[in-house]
């Protein structure tokens, strides 16, 4: 007899753990772990399988293969490992992640001043980095940099990446609609990039490997304006759909 209950639970839990993959894991460096982890528990089972069906021998051997790997995944995916772990430990993320409509106000006045500063920026191929932080626990990154704490304009953001600025080269984090950090750096990716992309593309890619931030980057060379989110690079040639962007993700 089949018990709906037991199901029932099985369903609720495989939902949730879908629901995590693919808001947190999928896309980003630590899917490869994931992966790996995925197979070695299905080694397990299948060890205590063979063993209830008195295969010992095969069993036996599928364990201690499964321990072997475990203890290799270690230090294979070490630098993905410790990227899940800054994930998995962000409870300051979690919380802002739930309360997020609640402290964002309903307009962003702030939102005309970055694509002003950015548009600017594009035209006159100022390098510019910007991490708009939402479920980002703040020890993910390296560091923060310079306290701001100041209202977003766009002249404040232009003299920030000025060139000739000590802050240039460092991201501008920016938080409940305020510039919280200036001059910040962020982890680096350690995938394999295009020619093209340099230290603030791999920095842009690198963070939102293991947040669900999302980071703009505007090339010193080209001019040209992207963002990266979960892992990958999205390039905005029109000023009104990176604004839609923004906007969806700015006012809650």
């Amino acid at each position: 007899m089949i018990n709906w209950i037991g199901l029932f639970q099985i369903i609720i839990i495989a939902f949730i753990i879908w629901l995590f993959y693919k808001s947190f894991i999928q896309n980003t460096s630590s899917e490869k772990l994931v992966r790996g982890l995925f197979g070695l528990a299905i080694l397990w089972l299948l060890s205590f399988l063979l063993s209830w069906l008195h295969l010992d021998l095969l069993g036996a051997f599928l364990h201690w293969t499964a321990l072997f790997l475990s203890i290799s995944v270690i230090v294979v995916f070490q630098p993905e490992l410790r990227k899940f772990m800054a994930l998995m430990g962000n409870i300051n993320g979690w919380r802002r992640l739930f309360n997020a409509s609640k402290n964002l106000p309903k307009k962003s006045p702030s939102l005309d001043a970055i694509v002003t500063a950015v548009e600017y920026m594009s035209l006159k191929h100022t390098g510019a980095l910007i991490v708009f932080l939402n479920s980002l626990d703040e020890s993910v990154i390296e560091k923060k940099g310079v306290n701001i704490d100041a209202c977003i304009t766009s002249e404040l953001l232009l003299t920030i990446f000025f060139n000739k600025t000590p802050l240039h080269d460092g991201a501008v984090i920016i938080e409940q609609n305020r510039i919280a950090y200036a001059g910040a750096i962020l982890p680096l990716s350690q995938n394999n990039l295009n020619w093209k992309y340099g230290t603030r593309h791999r920095a842009a890619l690198g963070l939102s490997e293991v947040s669900s931030a999302i980071v703009l980057v505007v090339s010193e060379e080209s001019g040209d304006i992207s963002i990266a989110e979960k892992g990958k690079f999205i390039k905005y040639d029109d000023i009104k759909k990176l604004r839609a962007k923004l906007e969806k993700f700015l006012i809650k």
